[in-house]
């Protein structure tokens, strides 16, 4: 399986799915009348991030990563959501840029070492297959399981298809 196989279809069906979670917790509020702001900052555990960041990291994986195993320069985005619709917002940048990433480029990334910042004084470096098996994919489910997670506790009537978005399958 190629490098391009493994990781676009992956952020895109993963980003589809946290627009759909955003759309839910937005009809969840709407019906409970609950302030969305009480969603956005839900956390599983003190020391977790709240759901606006996880939701903000899911993007961040998928651009950051991306952008670095097709070898080119990764876009900025501030972190000043503050709405539902601001985070969906993100998403379909996020899903825009991916969009735009050349398969063969990522593809050829699997030997080139690719360095990306580890905290804010320390930078990584690893060959891309590696930082994608063992270093974007995890994230990118860690953080979108979390924001489903938060969610569900919440109370968000979501379910593992939410999660798992519109996986490329037949039904027989």
């Amino acid at each position: 399986m190629s490098m391009s196989r493994a990781s676009l279809p992956v952020f895109e069906i993963g980003l589809n799915a946290l627009s759909g979670l955003l759309d839910k917790a937005e009809a969840y509020a709407d019906a409970r009348r609950i302030d969305p702001a009480v969603l956005l900052n839900a956390r599983l555990f003190p020391d977790m991030f709240a759901f606006t960041r996880q939701a903000q990291i899911v993007c961040d994986v998928a651009k950051n990563g991306g952008a670095r195993l097709a070898g080119i320069e990764v876009p900025k985005y501030e972190d000043n959501e503050q709405t539902l619709a601001d985070l969906r917002g993100r998403v379909g940048k996020t899903l825009a840029f991916v969009r735009t990433l050349d398969a063969r480029a990522i593809d050829a990334a699997g030997e080139r070492e690719i360095a990306f910042p580890l905290g804010p004084q320390n930078t990584a470096r690893m060959p891309g297959a590696d930082y994608l098996n063992h270093f974007v994919l995890p994230n990118f489910y860690f953080h979108l399981s979390t924001a489903y997670g938060i969610l569900r506790h919440s109370g968000v009537e979501v379910g593992k298809r939410d999660y798992l978005g519109a996986i490329p399958m037949a039904v027989a």
